[in-house]
């Protein structure tokens, strides 16, 4: 009977991937435990808005998200997430 080698700690995912490349995953079956877990491919993940713009704005976001390398969506959430940081800071003025 041959002998069950136990799964090395791995330092990153890339070590890991490449440990699990060159192995069989069967011969450390032992080794696991089964995970419960439910998944609803159906379920919502996010919110969705929706906003009219002109063609024109439309247009020059996404010169600007091409210019940061995102796509629109991820640009208008970005600044939508720094708007509000800026909104909740405490004014330098306030007394």
């Amino acid at each position: 009977m041959p002998k069950v080698k136990k799964i090395p700690e791995f330092q990153s995912i890339a070590e890991e991937a490449q440990f699990w490349d060159t192995h069989e995953v069967t011969d450390y079956l032992s080794q696991m435990k089964e995970v419960k877990m439910k998944y609803d491919p159906l379920a919502p993940k996010e919110k969705i808005l929706t906003i009219r713009i002109q063609s024109a704005l439309k247009k020059r976001l996404e010169e600007i998200a091409r210019d940061y390398g995102v796509n629109l969506s991820t640009l208008l959430r970005i600044w939508c997430i720094d708007k509000i940081k800026e909104s909740e800071k405490p004014s330098l003025t306030a007394k």
